[in-house]
């Protein structure tokens, strides 16, 4: 299977065994990959669902279920203060690529990027697209940029779980590092309930002292993401394959 061609397909074009592709999917297909009548490709929901389908024409023909297991043990979410021109797109991609559930754009004290409501469609494209190449059985979702204040209230509450693990990275100071944090938590395959990771990771020139107090007055707890300064778009990147590297070293070991 994993020759085949990934593409996702919106619940709605699933009917009676068949699914009713669009024109772009069509063209897609047949004129970029070139697969005609009786060829077979992977259709994906998005939400955790994998089909093996038969291209027939402007349709294709369910022949079975797949399972997938290619997700992370844990639902992660990122909250990324955005950086400065192109780079959230970076961020998105390989965020995806690593096993992120849900990013979260945030407009901090320092950002100096004004999202505008194209950019949002363009990172959820990028999410899907990555999510059919790294054969994700889901793909992230990616939520409008709002205030650091106003998603620190909104994205515990979207994430809401007894079992779960709020962080800020910072550059300077003591903190621990994230990966002895998730470490020390300890998990096993036993725990009720899926766990919730929510990271927060800031702009350029970092977090205002007072964002991280806001922060930790909302129950997030400050780490370090190594000893050296990371760009805002290395630094998101780094804390997911942290994230990943644990659960799935944890997932091998219980």
């Amino acid at each position: 299977m994993a020759q085949l061609q990934r593409i996702a397909i919106a619940p709605s074009q699933f009917q009676q065994g068949q699914i009713l592709l669009t024109q772009e999917q069509q063209h897609y297909l047949g004129r970029v990959l070139r697969l005609g009548a009786g060829d077979r490709f992977i259709a994906m929901d998005g939400l955790g669902k994998w089909w093996l389908a038969q291209l027939e024409g402007d349709q294709a023909q369910i022949l079975e279920a797949l399972v997938v297991q290619t997700e992370l043990s844990a639902s992660i979410t990122l909250m990324v203060a955005l950086p400065k021109g192109n780079g959230f797109d970076e961020v998105v991609r390989c965020c995806t690529e690593l096993g992120v559930s849900v990013i979260a754009p945030v407009v901090s004290d320092r950002t100096l990027l004004n999202p505008s409501p194209q950019k949002l469609e363009r990172w959820r494209r990028i999410a899907q697209e990555a999510a059919e190449q790294s054969e994700r059985a889901f793909v992230p979702e990616i939520l409008e940029p709002v205030a650091f204040g106003t998603s620190l209230s909104s994205v515990v509450h979207y994430s809401s779980s007894v079992n779960n693990q709020q962080y800020i990275c910072v550059a300077r100071g003591n903190s621990p590092h994230l990966r002895n944090c998730l470490h020390n938590k300890g998990y096993s395959t036993n725990d009720q309930g899926k766990r919730t990771i929510i990271i927060a990771i800031g702009p350029e020139g970092g977090w205002t002292p007072k964002e991280v107090e806001c922060a930790v007055e909302a129950g997030f707890q400050p780490v370090s993401l190594g000893r050296r300064i990371l760009r805002a778009v290395t630094a998101p990147i780094v804390a997911l394959s942290i994230v990943a590297a644990e659960l799935e070293s944890l997932k091998t070991t219980t």
